[in-house]
């Protein structure tokens, strides 16, 4: 199997090659702790056993420079008001989940993606996008962990809900390598009160603590995880992890959901790790905001 289409394949399952017992840092030449004060993330192995910071994935990636990368730093007063967009249709109506996982980088949480049962429409969109996966990114502290930032503010995690062109292309994977081909949902969450729909996942998380670890999610429906509001930015970019293909069209909600500071610490006590290995944190696994080169970010709403 190829490099790109094991990426594309790995990408499909969450992965972003975080592997065990190669965490050096490259900026500090020390094993990875989540410390590295001049790229502030994680590491990832992506060729060969040789660890990258995410400033550096550009010399196993090219594309890593190239003129759409995710995620973005969103401007609002720059967004332009497209009154062409449609509203954003969420079709979550069946639940079709499936598994919950510690894929090494994130939790995620899969979907029968058979049909348009779980799907999303309108928006910038021609044809419905079904759900793939969802699964999240989150910091050490409150003051980062998202990887898209709003006037320059991060949040303290967002939701990626991650789907694909069915009906233009017959395979996720192919999908993730054509340019039009994925559709990913960006949801802010911030620390307020409890969000009572977070905790049959959260409550869920002890059961993946490890890497590759899984475990059966079934009948839970991600609609209860999105705001009143789906006002939305939108722009074409990228995947954020390796092999960064630019693929996406983001739809970035405006406004974020509320999640309990305790909820958001089971996201912490998740690890890099498996069960074998040296622990290791997992947080802060975000990639920062990249250039715009140019590229028109769009409001659904006025502002």
């Amino acid at each position: 199997m190829g490099r790109l289409t094991g990426a594309l394949n790995a990408f499909s399952l969450g992965s972003v090659f975080v592997h065990a017992n190669v965490y050096t840092c490259t900026h500090l030449g020390t094993p990875y702790q989540g410390n590295c004060n001049l790229c502030r993330e994680r590491v990832a192995q992506v060729t060969g056993g040789t660890t990258l910071c995410p400033s550096e994935w550009h010399k196993a990636y090219p594309i890593a420079q190239g003129n759409r990368q995710s995620p973005i730093d969103i401007d609002s007063a720059r967004a332009v008001y497209d009154p062409s967009l449609q509203p954003l249709v969420i079709s979550y109506e069946s639940c079709t989940s499936l598994s919950i996982s510690n894929t090494g980088h994130s939790v995620m949480v899969e979907f029968e993606d058979t049909d348009d049962r779980t799907a999303i429409s309108g928006g910038p969109f021609q044809n419905p996008f079904r759900l793939k996966q969802f699964h999240f990114h989150w910091g050490t502290t409150h003051s980062q962990g998202s990887e898209h930032t709003i006037d320059g503010k991060p949040f303290p995690c967002e939701l990626h809900l991650v789907h694909w062109n069915a009906r233009k292309y017959a395979t996720f994977g192919e999908a993730a390598a054509a340019p039009d081909g994925l559709a990913v949902v960006g949801v802010f969450l911030e620390i307020g009160k409890e969000h009572a729909s977070m905790n049959r996942l959260t409550d869920a998380l002890y059961m993946v603590k490890f890497k590759g670890t899984k475990a059966q999610f079934r009948g839970f429906n991600p609609k209860c995880l999105l705001p009143s509001s789906l006002d939305y930015w939108t722009y074409l970019g990228s995947l954020t992890t390796p092999p960064l293909n630019e693929s996406v069209t983001w739809i970035v909600l405006k406004e974020p959901i509320r999640i309990s500071m305790k909820q958001l610490e089971k996201f912490r006590m998740l690890l890099f790790t498996s069960e074998e290995d040296q622990r290791i944190q997992m947080a802060n696994n975000f990639r920062p905001p990249q250039p715009l080169k140019g590229r028109i970010v769009r409001a659904s709403f006025k502002a």
